[in-house]
């Protein structure tokens, strides 16, 4: 733990995350920043969230403890994931984090979702498992990939193929399993030109809503707008998996442009809660995008000095 990762402090940062009553984009800062500081403590006041009524937040609590590799984690991401009552969204980040992390101890576990009646939550199961597998092995194909640069925890290495032509097959050929798949989407995004945006748009027309999900949120870290109205089709579609709509508006909001501001603007008073919070989210983070702030939890400095 840092300097300034007290528990103090941990417990101040802790107590705006887990206020209801504080407006969402100050929750999420709270939580980037307990990411960021790491440690027990900080597991623990995330963990304290996951029975709030917002499914955005906790689908974000999930992915957040998934980024963090802390092995003190897996119980809670574990009871999240067999927990039914649970939005299928949420469910399906805690699969994730468990794959994030990595440990073997974890695949029973999954192998055991790996067929939950939930697809998304099925499909994320099985590609953990195979991440995790992966990782068993890893050691000489590593050594052959291209680095990732947005220095995220992935859900599937990326490929040692670097055509963008080939990639893009792999990409969208719905008979090959979503592991080989996410590892194509995953080279093109670390290959980030506008050529590999546009290949990884095409993706948000999938069958697989996981796998658009997923697409979305890489055009969202790759912050290009090559692909703004591609992910605006996919947000303003109402008989879209609210999953993929919120991950969209998030992605959006990365690329903040005056394009993608207007189309967020829309659905601040959406049907889907979901997608009304990621706009909110999303509002606020290309403010960040388009202000000074060194990170996007700068705003809670204050809280880490006093």
């Amino acid at each position: 733990m840092s300097a300034l990762a007290t528990n103090e402090n941990v417990q101040n940062v802790g107590n705006i995350l887990k206020d209801r009553n504080n407006p969402l984009k100050d929750r999420f800062r709270a939580l980037f920043t307990l990411k960021n500081l790491g440690g027990h403590e900080a597991v623990d006041a995330i963990a304290s969230c996951f029975d709030d009524p917002s499914a955005l937040l906790k689908h974000e609590l999930a992915y957040c403890l998934g980024q963090m590799q802390d092995r003190y984690a897996i119980p809670v991401l574990t009871s999240v994931l067999e927990d039914t009552s649970q939005e299928p969204m949420v469910r399906h980040e805690a699969g994730e984090a468990l794959g994030a992390i990595g440990a073997t101890e974890v695949i029973d576990i999954l192998n055991k979702y790996s067929s939950d009646p939930v697809i998304e939550v099925a499909e994320t199961c099985q590609i953990a498992v195979e991440r995790i597998r992966w990782l068993q092995r890893k050691e000489e194909e590593e050594k052959q990939l291209l680095p990732n640069p947005f220095n995220s925890v992935d859900p599937a290495p990326p490929a040692a193929q670097v055509d963008i032509a080939v990639l893009k097959e792999t990409l969208l050929d719905e008979s090959q399993s979503l592991f080989h798949r996410y590892r194509a989407m995953f080279t093109l995004r670390n290959l980030n030109t506008r050529e590999a945006v546009l290949a990884l748009a095409e993706g948000l027309q999938c069958q697989s809503a996981l796998f658009r999900h997923e697409i979305a949120y890489v055009l969202g870290q790759l912050q290009n707008d090559a692909c703004v109205e591609q992910l605006a089709v996919n947000l303003r579609d109402k008989q879209e998996n609210a999953m993929v709509r919120h991950e969209c508006a998030e992605a959006l909001g990365s690329i903040a442009t005056e394009e993608a501001t207007a189309v967020l603007q829309n659905y601040l008073s959406d049907s889907e809660r979901v997608v009304r919070e990621s706009c909110v989210v999303a509002l606020d983070m290309s403010e960040y995008e388009n202000s000074s702030q060194f990170q996007y939890a700068d705003t809670l400095h204050r809280v880490m000095t006093n």
